[in-house]
């Protein structure tokens, strides 16, 4: 205060007072904050440079979170990817057990020939065979559709074995593509429906061969056929679960993720040329019924869709490990360079709490010295009240 005189000595020690006051208040705050640079006043190079470090730890920080949940997205769609796959291999599996099983539905018929040992309209051996005067229809057991013709063979005037020679041929180009194999069982004309479709022999012109009956279809391949589109079904409700947060790669979404915080690296995934990963697209059969199980050609052609299918489902997994192992790569990096970041600022600004102790130590020690001298320098102007 200006309106009170104090002498040269205790102006001296009361400044110097101060001064040690105004130090231990740093060295508090130093030990209390643990900072040695609070504000741009203690050291303005180290304070802005440190908060430069912070800002930029703090935007690649941020940027972790994204790089997270992309590589949990991407662990869906492999989740996704592994469980398609199990289930084209039980698809494969269906269709091989259709391949290999062949119970199909037989009948045999007793047969009247004439003494030439043919067949005869009236059935009289007696009588000569008139060509075209015995015949069989077959109706039904086509591969891969319902014929919408009856296929009849002629078989008067023929051998027995020339007949089944006739009717082996007639079905494999009149119509029912196969589907009907005939046969000599000891004297008997056998008839084989080598389909999943019921088939009705019919005669005409004779009883040469007995009645007309119906031979049912193969039961086996048909219910393998029911087995295979409900794992065709299954395979696109997996494609369809197989999202995080949103976002499903299996369906042909985009999936962006940002490396930097200038926005200069980035990585954009999704499937091969944005399609779906479904029973579509990856050629598989999508409404299959039960007489596209009638032949074996076309099993082993729907065989042959099944291993490429898996194939594009192996490559597409592959594709995404790739993008999975950059992903998990740049935030290992982004972690290591946060941690370098923080770090570099840290030397710039933290304090060393046990230096700062031993100087709040000494600058008390210094205080109660400077109190003392104070009060020493004081006594001199105590000395007028003696006199």
């Amino acid at each position: 205060m200006s309106d009170i005189s104090l002498s040269k000595a205790v102006r001296s020690n009361l400044l110097s007072l101060q001064n040690t006051a105004t130090l231990m208040g740093k060295t508090q705050e130093r030990l209390a904050t643990g900072n040695k640079v609070n504000s741009a006043l203690d050291n303005p190079t180290n304070f802005f440079t440190a908060s430069s470090l912070n800002s930029r730890a703090g935007d690649m920080g941020a940027l972790l979170d994204g790089m997270a949940n992309g590589i949990q997205t991407l662990e869906a769609a492999d989740n996704g990817l592994k469980a398609i796959t199990k289930n084209l291999e039980s698809m494969q599996s269906t269709l091989r057990q259709a391949r290999q099983d062949k119970s199909f539905q037989t009948e045999s018929y007793t047969v009247t020939l004439n003494s030439a040992g043919t067949f005869d309209a009236d059935n009289d051996p007696a009588t000569a065979a008139a060509a075209g005067d015995v015949t069989l229809t077959f109706v039904g057991g086509s591969t891969g559709g319902t014929v919408a013709t009856p296929v009849t063979v002629q078989i008067g005037g023929m051998t027995l074995d020339q007949a089944i020679a006739e009717i082996n041929d007639t079905v494999a180009n009149g119509g029912l593509g196969g589907a009907v194999r005939a046969s000599n069982d000891n004297g008997k004309l056998r008839i084989e429906n080598i389909s999943t479709q019921d088939l009705t022999v019919a005669t005409g012109a004779g009883t040469a061969i007995g009645a007309g009956t119906t031979i049912k279809g193969n039961s086996v391949r048909a219910d393998l056929a029911t087995q295979y589109n409900e794992l065709r079904d299954q395979l696109d409700k997996l494609a369809d679960d197989a999202s995080f947060n949103g976002v499903n790669l299996l369906r042909g979404d985009l999936l962006k993720i940002t490396f930097n915080e200038t926005g200069t690296s980035e990585l954009e995934i999704q499937s091969k040329d944005g399609k779906s990963i479904n029973a579509a697209n990856l050629g598989l059969e999508t409404n299959m019924e039960a007489k596209d199980f009638d032949s074996d050609a076309t099993i082993d052609a729907f065989l042959a869709d099944v291993k490429s299918a898996i194939n594009t489902v192996r490559s597409q997994s592959s594709a995404f490990g790739s993008s999975l192992s950059i992903v998990q790569n740049r935030e290992d990096f982004s972690k290591n360079m946060i941690n370098t970041l923080q770090t570099g600022a840290s030397n710039l600004t933290l304090a060393d709490a046990n230096e700062e102790a031993a100087n709040l130590l000494a600058l008390q020690t210094r205080q109660q010295l400077s109190s003392t001298a104070l009060s020493m320098a004081s006594q001199a102007d105590q000395a007028v009240l003696r006199l």
